[in-house]
């Protein structure tokens, strides 16, 4: 849509609205962004059916874990972000689920082999041996993943060029699982429209997704956003494109940590 409210009025109400959990509703009617074909959230409760212990890594607000129809008998979650923390454990205390602070550490608090499934939605990093220390033998790991370039579009408006390469792809997905001994059962990858009706919405998505434009601020960045702004103005929404990809694993039997 093309709006005609003011700049300052779309960047105050974007930079007051709480950011806190990984609930993106804030952003209905003013960015849409394509979901991936194979839904995230179908193919996790399809696994958790049949889990009897189960861990979310980096479960965010916990929406998507308090979503799934089903849980495990013991399913437990963890988060590093603190606001994330508070957020999850109000919403999966009902559902009997425990929320551990891990702190950004590498280190899983827990034993080896204590679950025979290990997911995770957009985890910040991935911790492949540890993922594969924690697993039953033929436990899985199932993970969409945040692809290289994602946004890119958006984000270099505000950071110049990113450089070549990147460490986020699909393919070193794959040596890294297969290096801490997992099998790759599937791997897929997908780009997806990505849209953006008013600089409001770039401003809130900007303050939530912080990796993006490292030390983002209203002040800092305000030509760029007020160049973007005036470009949404006279072309209409700005449109970029996210990158996904979905990887699931699992432990031989007969291997132990």
């Amino acid at each position: 849509m093309t709006t005609t409210r003011t700049f300052d009025d779309l960047v105050a109400e974007a930079a007051s609205a709480p950011v806190d959990g990984w609930d993106f509703s804030w952003l209905d009617g003013r960015a849409t962004e394509q979901r991936p074909s194979w839904g995230y959230a179908r193919l996790a409760a399809g696994r958790m059916a049949h889990a009897t212990a189960a861990l979310d890594i980096e479960t965010g607000g916990g929406e998507v874990l308090a979503g799934l129809p089903a849980l495990a008998p013991l399913t437990v979650a963890t988060e590093a972000w603190p606001p994330n923390v508070a957020h999850a454990t109000a919403m999966l205390r009902p559902r009997g689920v425990a929320v551990v602070d891990t702190g950004g550490e590498p280190r899983l608090p827990f034993g080896d082999a204590a679950f025979d499934l290990v997911i995770s939605r957009h985890p910040v990093a991935t911790w492949w041996q540890e993922i594969a220390r924690v697993l039953q033998p033929g436990g899985t790991y199932l993970s969409q993943q945040v692809g290289p370039r994602s946004v890119a579009g958006l984000g270099e408006l505000f950071t110049g060029p990113w450089p070549p390469g990147a460490d986020r792809t699909p393919e070193r997905a794959r040596e890294a699982a297969e290096a801490a001994g997992l099998e790759v059962l599937d791997l897929r990858t997908e780009s997806l429209r990505t849209t953006f009706d008013d600089i409001g919405a770039v401003v809130y998505y900007l303050r939530k997704i912080v990796w993006l434009v490292p030390g983002f601020t209203v002040t800092r960045h305000r030509p760029q956003l007020e160049a973007l702004h005036a470009r949404i103005q006279a072309e209409g929404p700005f449109v970029t494109h996210a990158t996904r990809y979905l990887i699931e694993a699992r432990k031989p039997t007969g291997i132990t940590e």
